[in-house]
């Protein structure tokens, strides 16, 4: 007979195995910042996390019954423990993010991006710098303005720049090669300081404009230009004149103050957070100098049953770990631990950072027009998750699967007689083709050419041997795909089929898909196990999506060839010469021309070139003259 209390529920045998484990670590756990990972019986991060004090937070997991679901079965599925100290919370923070990031916990929420933003370049350590995007590390000795959402918002900022100050974007080995000006020159989007068209003093007026610009301060440089332009009127330099007009209208039109490029914000990010049917979206706008330079939506995983502002907060350290924040991040809500997150944005940028929340004016415009981006962001995904999930279970009615792969991976070769051969592999599920799980199989066995049977079964094996199914993870099976679909007829898939029976792979769908007669798409055969062979309808709506999947891949494979095969033609006789590293090969091109220009030159020559020694001079002329040796050693 119940009294009316509430009774909490015993904790699972599961739970307390976890808990016991972490008990174990609380032993020797201190009270100073810093974060804490749980780990899995294999040794896999379940989950970071970061403390003010580690042993009050980590404390409270040893009371499963009070956490959320999530939380609770981490617990559950916890062995061990692993914690780093910090010197402060924030420090814990900055720490705990890129832990997140590189470690891709799956109790965590996790930023799912895996591209680096473009950058406008200006190279310093030239005569006549270059302006240029650039992504990945950055080059000593250059100015950078970004990021930029995409490359095309970087290049449309690039050709203003060539546009209204003329500046090169060539390399500097075409610029030491040129002997008369490019196609740039010819349509006013370059100076020509390759052949001398402009004084080095010249040059460096446009780049300092050039920089006003990219900070920024636009009146500032259309007051300086005007001025310019009314004393070359005055000195009836009246060609000068125009092209200096010319140059103010290229960039004014830029400075319209409304959503896109907002006169009240100079240098911010502006993030939005929606959440919809179980899924956010985080728009992110770059504002840098006033203007806007585009904008790109993110989809965070593992947020179910989190808070969009908990997203959020997640989201906005993960987001500037490989980058430095802005003086000011316009957000749409109330972010959790605001202070905290500011001062480990400071602590990251070297200055001070704000987050803002607005509530009028112009800033609040820009929020309100982000906040609508995500959510049109996410509507649009929703609309295509729900076709993309329809189609799906169609492929599992259709092949007798148990539930809609969550994972299906294509098979594809490519080659030319048996040269430059690749096997490629690419990724799909409910959300699309998984991009950054595509893998390249360079051909290494010694393979008769165009023996594409022999070649898929060196994919197979390296995709699916003991080392690689020792390497999945067991419990999650992420990397472990539902259905194997392959180019090809019969053959092919009884190949692949013995390749995986030899391998104790028996639980993964295996179909191929053969072209039609005439290889006519829309009557293709489709081969699985304990069923003749087969077509469906033309208009067929699976049929589209198989075809789609098998496309992506034989693309792939193209792209992978091709790469493959021009990286082989642009392989020079340089680098078969021992000692001749990227450095000197560089030297030797920038000096000679040519790998036949180095061939051709004498002793006395390869000596004169900067970096290259008496006997690497030697080495060189004795690779290109063999003759020369045996005369010199006898």
């Amino acid at each position: 007979m119940s009294d009316g209390t509430e009774v909490e529920a015993e904790p699972a045998a599961a739970d307390l195995r976890g808990v016991e484990a972490i008990r174990e670590a609380l032993r020797t756990m201190p009270l100073s910042p810093g974060v804490y990972r749980m780990l899995g019986a294999r040794g896999e991060v379940l989950y970071v996390g970061k403390a003010r004090s580690l042993r009050k937070r980590v404390t409270a997991y040893t009371r499963p019954q009070q956490l959320p679901e999530r939380l609770r079965l981490m617990v559950a599925n916890t062995s061990a423990m692993e914690i780093v100290t910090t010197r402060t919370e924030a420090e814990a923070l900055l720490l705990e993010a890129n832990f997140i990031k590189r470690m891709k916990p799956r109790f965590n929420i996790l930023l799912r991006d895996d591209k680096t933003f473009p950058w406008l370049m200006l190279t310093e350590n030239h005569p006549f710098p270059q302006i240029t995007k650039q992504r990945g590390q950055p080059v000593k000795g250059a100015t950078y303005w970004g990021p930029f959402a995409s490359a095309w918002s970087v290049n449309q900022t690039l050709n203003l720049i060539e546009r209204a100050f003329l500046l090169r974007s060539c390399n500097d080995s075409v610029f030491n090669n040129r002997t008369r000006p490019c196609l740039l020159h010819q349509i006013k989007r370059c100076c020509a300081p390759c052949v001398g068209r402009i004084p080095e003093a010249e040059y460096a007026g446009l780049v300092e404009q050039a920089k006003l610009f990219l900070s920024g301060r636009n009146s500032d440089l259309q007051r300086a230009l005007a001025e310019e332009m009314e004393r070359a009127s005055e000195a009836l330099e009246f060609e000068r004149a125009a092209v200096i007009r010319d140059r103010i209208r290229g960039f004014s039109g830029l400075q319209e103050s409304g959503v896109v490029n907002p006169a009240s914000v100079e240098d911010a990010d502006v993030l939005a957070v929606w959440a919809e049917a179980g899924q956010v979206c985080i728009q992110v706008f770059f504002v840098r100098g006033g203007r806007n330079n585009g904008n790109r939506p993110f989809f965070p995983a593992q947020v179910q049953g989190e808070e969009p502002v908990e997203v959020l907060a997640a989201f906005l350290l993960q987001f500037y770990d490989d980058k430095p924040p802005p003086p000011l991040v316009l957000v749409n809500e109330e972010v959790p631990e605001q202070a905290l997150i500011e001062e480990a944005l400071s602590l990251k940028r070297g200055r001070k950072v704000e987050i803002l929340r607005p509530r009028r004016g112009e800033k609040r415009q820009v929020i309100d027009h982000a906040a609508l981006n995500a959510r049109e962001a996410l509507e649009r995904r929703l609309a295509e998750s729900a076709g993309q999930r329809k189609l799906l279970e169609g492929v599992a009615a259709l092949f007798d699967l148990s539930a809609p792969p969550e994972r299906i991976e294509v098979y594809d070769n490519s080659h030319i007689m048996g040269t430059n051969a690749y096997g490629v592999m690419i990724v799909a599920g409910p959300e699309g083709f998984i991009k950054r799980a595509y893998r390249k199989y360079g051909i290494r066995g010694d393979i008769a050419p165009g023996d594409d049977f022999a070649m898929m079964r060196e994919v197979m094996e390296r995709r699916f041997g003991k080392g690689a199914q020792k390497d999945m993870r067991e419990e999650t099976r992420e990397d472990w795909p539902d259905l194997l679909l392959i180019d090809g007829g019969a053959g092919q898939f009884g190949a692949v089929r013995g390749v995986l029976d030899e391998l104790g792979v028996t639980d993964v769908a295996l179909v191929a898909i053969a072209k039609g007669p005439d290889r006519d798409a829309g009557r293709e055969w489709l081969h699985i196990e304990g069923r003749a062979p087969f077509q469906l309808p033309p208009r067929d709506p699976v049929l589209y999506y198989l075809q789609r999947l098998r496309d992506e891949a034989h693309r792939f494979a193209i792209t992978t060839h091709r790469a493959g095969r021009s990286k082989g033609l642009r392989r020079s006789e340089l680098d078969e010469i021992p000692g001749v590293g990227p450095s000197r090969k560089r030297a030797l091109l920038n000096h000679f021309g040519s790998a036949r220009g180095v061939r051709d030159a004498g002793m006395q020559e390869l000596e004169a070139v900067a970096g290259i020694s008496s006997e690497t001079a030697r080495l060189i002329y004795g690779h290109f003259h063999p003759e020369w040796v045996r005369d010199t050693e006898s």
